[in-house]
């Protein structure tokens, strides 16, 4: 087991101790889609929905999500976050709602399952706010773009999706 960093001497699940870490400039950019019918998309783009404003509620909702990724995610050590930007944007071709979150902190561990947890709770919130006009939407793609910092360095996705 001492190859694997997140169990103990016993096996069991444990948090990483990162007290020794050096602390680093840190990023994370994830993203990720989510697919509507076109009425749902008219719905969206012309602010129809009567739940409200779909983009800045689903917006504010990956804020947060962000900032309670430790509370969901049971591995995840509570970070003090420099930053939390989503941004959220409307494909006319794909009939999606585009999201993509950057999430950056100087710290002793990444920031990457933010940026993730940020992503999918902003596409959530999509799904909860047109779910009374359409139920088969399609959460998808929820990835990685790139992180900085840390041990193991700079990642950029080569994107194709």
């Amino acid at each position: 087991m001492s190859d694997f960093t997140h169990f103990n001497d016993q096996g069991r699940a444990k948090m990483v101790d990162v007290g020794e870490k050096p602390i680093s400039q840190r990023t994370a950019v994830a993203a990720g889609r989510v697919l509507v019918s076109d009425h749902t998309f008219s719905l969206i783009k012309s602010g129809g929905m009567k739940k409200g404003d779909v983009l800045t509620v689903a917006q504010i909702a990956g804020v947060m999500g962000a900032k309670r990724t430790p509370d969901i995610i049971p591995m995840c050590h509570p970070i003090l976050m420099d930053g939390i930007n989503l941004e959220l944007s409307l494909d006319e071709e794909r009939k999606s709602v585009e999201i993509r979150a950057t999430v950056s902190c100087g710290g002793r561990t990444g920031v990457e399952m933010e940026a993730l947890t940020a992503v999918s709770t902003a596409a959530l919130t999509v799904y909860d706010m047109c779910k009374a006009v359409q139920k088969d939407m399609v959460i998808t793609d929820i990835r990685l773009v790139s992180k900085t910092g840390g041990v193991h360095g700079d990642y950029k996705r080569e994107e194709t999706v």
